[in-house]
């Protein structure tokens, strides 16, 4: 996904891999590079220096993975080496810090308290009593993620259930809950400036497909107001030279902020914001970030390309392994479809959560067309198409079902 083989000029660099076995065979074989298998069972910083240990100093730590940005970071101070330090990366974490920072530039957030702070604090020092979200502080796709009623109630529920297991409550934070689309901003940023970006419109939400139901996106028109929030939102953060995925909710005052973090987004976001731009965002940043040159050396398009969109059907809260699925021949021959990819009926889905497109029941590209266009088509897809539980290859019975 990222083309490190093609993101980094192999010949005038030596460039080390240290990452577990199965990640290391998707390099290309012949690629000029130096290659350490770590475990891939234990802590990544320590792994990763373990695995060093001896060698020639570096100039540059990189990961693009987002869970691994803080292990980099330890990486970098235990050798020496120049780079974000965990101090400049817990903006783009810690959602508390995050909102701080982009509160304090003037930028409307929801209102949010640190769990911790939430439960030492008397009734009516609660600022919000409505909807409630509570997620936590450094989280991804939606997991450990529960919306209440009320402020209240959530904290309640975590008084008297407590938290899931493995997780503490210094971790976790709680924010009001906001009415409105979700909006979602990718691409580059340069010495402070944005050098190519498109904004999305989700269909359906991250924590609706964590709860197992379809999810997409559709490209929009970027408005001179978007983009200066967004330059807006990353300066507040610190991310100056990066990519970035971007999130916020739209409501009739402008959008409000959600999240961001300095890293591609995932699901089909980096294909479909090459097919509209041009550009493949983690190569070009390897591209920019290794080679040394000025964001201006490089062709950038003018902003106004075609849309995309992209869909992708759960399949972690099936209960089986494998699925059936049923009204999809209409969506599937449909002249706006770029890519479909579909299970069989014998082909096992991934029982974890997962936004790889392989790992799922269905998941594709549409395009390109108008906005409105692949927005309704999502939508009658999502109300038509049926992804059931299936039965496994020679009619046993599956043992996830057992």
């Amino acid at each position: 996904m990222i083309r490190y083989a093609s993101g980094i000029d192999h010949e005038a660099h030596d460039v080390t891999y240290v990452g577990p076995a199965d990640r290391l065979t998707t390099l290309p074989a012949d690629l000029r590079c130096t290659r350490i298998e770590r475990p891939g069972t234990g802590d990544t910083a320590t792994e990763v220096l373990a695995a060093v240990a001896g060698l020639p100093p570096f100039d540059s730590v990189i990961s693009l993975a987002e869970f691994d940005l803080i292990a980099a970071a330890q990486v970098r101070t235990a050798l020496g080496v120049p780079g974000d330090q965990e101090a400049d990366i817990l903006p783009w974490r810690d959602k508390v810090v995050m909102k701080s920072a982009v509160a304090a530039a003037g930028l409307r957030v929801p209102r949010f308290m640190s769990l911790s702070e939430a439960l030492d604090a008397e009734h009516d020092e609660l600022p919000w009593a409505h909807e409630t979200v509570l997620k936590p502080l450094d989280g991804a796709a939606s997991l450990n993620v529960h919306v209440y009623p009320t402020l209240a109630e959530a904290l309640a529920v975590v008084r008297e259930a407590g938290l899931p297991e493995g997780t503490e409550q210094s971790g976790f934070e709680v924010e009001e809950f906001i009415t409105g689309p979700i909006i979602h901003v990718d691409g580059l940023v340069a010495d402070g400036k944005p050098a190519v970006v498109k904004a999305s419109r989700y269909i359906g939400t991250c924590l609706g497909y964590a709860d197992g139901t379809p999810l997409g996106s559709v490209q929009i028109d970027l408005t001179p107001e978007l983009h200066q929030w967004t330059t807006e939102c990353l300066a507040a953060v610190g991310i100056t030279t990066s990519l970035f995925h971007l999130e916020g909710i739209e409501t009739a005052d402008g959008p409000v902020f959600l999240e961001v973090g300095a890293r591609f987004g995932g699901a089909d976001v980096v294909d479909t914001f090459e097919l509209a731009t041009g550009v493949h965002l983690p190569s070009r940043y390897l591209q920019l970030i290794t080679d040394g040159l000025e964001a201006g050396s490089y062709t950038w398009p003018d902003g106004d390309e075609p849309h995309y969109g992209w869909f992708i059907w759960p399949g972690h809260r099936l209960g089986s392994e494998f699925c059936r699925i049923e009204g999809e021949r209409a969506f599937r021959e449909s002249p706006l479809v770029h890519r479909w990819i579909q299970r069989s009926e014998s082909d096992p889905v991934k029982t974890t959560l997962s936004y790889v497109d392989t790992d799922v029941p269905l998941a594709g590209i549409v395009g390109p067309a108008g906005s409105a266009e692949l927005d309704r088509f999502l939508r009658e897809a999502f109300s038509s198409i049926g992804v059931e539980p299936g039965t496994p290859p020679g009619g046993g019975a599956d043992e996830n079902q057992a």
